[in-house]
């Protein structure tokens, strides 16, 4: 007789425990144990818990590779849903046998888990192992399937019960996620996934909904979304957000008009990726030394300042042709700006000429710091708009959010548990998938904010996003390169280059630490099957098969494997906090910010006033349309993990385990750095203090 000793440990969120009838059957090398009960006095798999039982065999099992949870009715109880964390099993000869589960058993069925140990396809003898493996495979891609979202655009999930937002009745006494009186919808249904691995936990999604409802009712109640006027006042916009303040938000308030902080922003702003050195000014952009020499200092040029690398240019081409929408009953206006700035021996990045059009004629202006107050505050100001473009479409939206959710979904479909690379990503997409879910609902759809809050509307907005995934490339993902690409890689006070750099160099440590202990050499890497299932489907529904991309459709050395998995962690953690987490702060004072502009770009100095100025700017129900959303979706996480904090349990070989471990060290030291560095700035930049940084796009 073998007595087997077993842990069960039921998750921890609300709800997570359940009242059926849970069986065990384990099976080993040389054996299979009966179906058994695993029951006490009282209550078993309550939230939170770890059960222990005793399973008694026949015969000594051997080995230990699978077991299967059989959850049934119990007695006349209605059927409820269990999240197991993981099992764990000691044998008669001592040794501990980890047995990885994380997900949910909704209803009556029977599941089975393989023992924790990480091994490729190649490592896997036993024919029970590898029927395992390709029916897990199987049963996922029957379940996951692929979907068109835009053409153009990364593919991403089919989920069957996901359906587009309608307006309900607001006379209706029920609550179905549409708030009275305003025009953004919160469909809860169609955020809700057939597949419940996949949702956010309890507290997650209640905290989701139940902050953006209250909000949304005040903005109600105070007449903010009802009112299609300009602001009467540029400081009535502090009141939108007057309890949810901080001290960027407020610096921001205060210094948002000066030229020193306005080119501060590409560096350590919420879209710092987009500045470029510029070494001869484009013909369509025709600056002239008489225009600029004023604005570079005694005794320089313009030319001499291209030839010491101290002048850099942000180009927003992408924008340029893309049609406006209306915005209650105001037609909208868009430009595509290109903007020169120079960066000082006082270490200021500075703005220096501005032209509103990617074609230079009589009626486009080139705007300087010389000009009117009015003029170059609103020349700066379109700059500003055509920011909020490259950033919330490509640099969040597409950069992360679409890509990191191909990624995510490409792992699910062609990565069994087992396998090395499914345990090192599997933490860096959680919730990525529910969060993009409701990204789409609140944002993209006929009543969300592309088209109730932008000047660009649904289709606009699409567009940019379907160009910026034309021209991306895998090397512009591999972030030291980006920065020697763009020719940044030695400005000063670059804080964004300096704490990317070190979160990045701590996690292709880890990434290779982990690599090169399940991959010893190359031709592991390239006769790994699984592996190249999942890079081709990344190139084909990530990169829709578009060979300029220069993303691989298979690794075939260990140095290729580790750099890919270093852009894949990295761009569904800290790519996705730099440019996610100041959000709010830069936003919250509009004109920093603004998603729409009513009136068209300036085709002639002088004419500029204050009130012109202010019925330019979105009005104030736009402005709180763009506001509300931003906020519910840059707001700190609940149920967040930060980076480098893995409570899930995959790895259970030593080596990895040390690998973690060390990777936390690392980052720790670099969140110490980067403290150490902030109280001596007046603008702080901590977006990418590891602290601050969670494992996954959640938010």
């Amino acid at each position: 007789m073998a007595a087997y000793k077993v842990k069960v440990a039921t998750g921890t969120d609300l709800l997570s425990g359940t009242m059926d009838s849970i069986s065990l059957t384990i099976v080993g090398t040389q054996g299979e144990s009966h179906k058994q009960l695993l029951n006490h006095f009282g209550r078993d798999f309550a939230t939170g818990a770890v059960d222990e039982y005793t399973v008694r065999c026949q015969q000594d099992l051997g080995e230990l590779i699978i077991i299967r949870l059989h959850k049934e009715r119990y007695s006349f109880l209605p059927k409820n849903s269990w999240y197991c964390n993981y099992v764990q099993i000691c044998a008669p000869d001592g040794r501990i046998y980890h047995f990885p589960a994380y997900r949910w058993m909704d209803g009556y069925e029977t599941l089975a888990l393989r023992e924790a140990t990480g091994k490729t396809r190649a490592e896997d003898t036993l024919p029970i192992l590898l029927e395992h493996r390709q029916e897990e495979i199987r049963a996922k891609q029957d379940f996951y399937h692929w979907r068109v979202f835009v053409p153009g655009l990364p593919n991403y999930v089919h989920i069957p019960s996901y359906r587009p937002p309608v307006r309900r009745n607001p006379n209706r006494p029920e609550w179905n996620g549409y708030i009275p009186g305003f025009p953004i919808l919160i469909n809860i249904k169609a955020t809700k996934f057939l597949d419940s691995n996949l949702r956010f936990s309890f507290i997650k999604t209640a905290s989701f909904f139940f902050r953006l409802g209250p909000m949304a009712l005040g903005f109600k109640l105070r007449g903010l979304v009802d009112c299609k006027q300009s602001w009467k006042r540029l400081k009535d916009i502090k009141k939108i957000f007057p309890a949810h303040k901080s001290i960027i938000s407020e610096y921001v308030a205060e210094h948002w008009t000066e030229d020193s902080f306005f080119g501060y922003q590409y560096l350590n702003g919420i879209n710092p990726g987009l500045l470029r050195r510029c070494t001869q000014i484009p013909d369509k952009f025709p600056v002239t030394n008489d225009m600029v020499a004023p604005f570079l200092g005694e005794g320089t040029c313009l030319q001499a300042e291209l030839e010491k690398g101290n002048i850099y240019l942000a180009d927003y081409r992408i924008l340029d042709g893309i049609p406006t929408i209306e915005l209650n009953g105001r037609k909208q206006h868009h430009c595509a700006p290109l903007c020169l700035l120079h960066f000082g021996p006082e270490g200021n990045m500075m703005p220096i000429a501005i032209q509103l059009s990617q074609t230079p004629g009589p009626d486009c202006p080139i705007f300087l710091p010389s000009d009117s107050e009015w003029d170059w505050l609103l020349a700066k100001t379109w700059v500003r708009y055509a920011e909020f473009y490259c950033h919330e479409a490509i640099s969040h939206l597409l950069e992360t959010h679409l890509i990191a959710e191909a990624f995510c979904l490409a792992m699910m479909r062609q990565l069994p548990m087992c396998h090395p690379l499914y345990k090192l990503l599997i933490p860096h997409t959680r919730y990525t998938i529910q969060i993009n879910s409701i990204g789409r609902a609140l944002l993209l759809n006929e009543g969300g904010l592309s088209a109730r809050g932008m000047s660009l509307g649904l289709q606009g907005f699409a567009e940019v996003m379907v160009r910026a995934l034309s021209e991306t490339t895998y090397d512009s993902l591999y972030l030291p390169n980006d920065f020697v690409e763009r020719g940044v890689q030695d400005l000063p006070g670059y804080y964004y280059r300096d704490d990317s750099l070190a979160v990045w160099d701590a996690l292709e440590r880890y990434v290779t630490e982990i690599i090169t202990y399940y991959y010893p050499c190359d031709a592991a890497v390239a006769g790994d099957p699984e592996l190249q299932s999942w890079v081709q489907e990344i190139f084909k529904e990530c990169l829709l098969g578009r060979e300029s991309s220069g993303f691989p459709q298979c690794l075939q050395t260990v140095p290729e494997l580790i750099r890919y998995v270093t852009i894949v962690i990295y761009t569904c953690s800290a790519k996705h906090a730099a440019v996610n987490t100041g959000q709010l702060e830069y936003t919250a004072w509009m004109p920093n910010f603004p998603s729409s502009m009513r009136n068209p770009p300036m085709q002639a100095k002088g004419l500029t006033t204050l009130e012109s100025y202010m019925d330019t700017l979105p009005d104030v129900k736009t402005t709180c349309i763009t506001l509300l959303v931003l906020w519910t979706l840059s707001r700190e996480p609940d149920d967040k993990r930060p980076l480098g904090h893995f409570p899930d349990i995959h790895f259970v070989e030593d080596a990895p385990r040390r690998s973690m471990d060390t990777l936390r060290r690392r980052l720790a030291q670099i969140s110490h750095n980067i403290r150490q560095r902030n109280k001596c700035l007046p603008v702080p930049y901590y977006y990418l203090d590891p602290v601050l940084i969670e494992n996954s796009i959640s938010i």
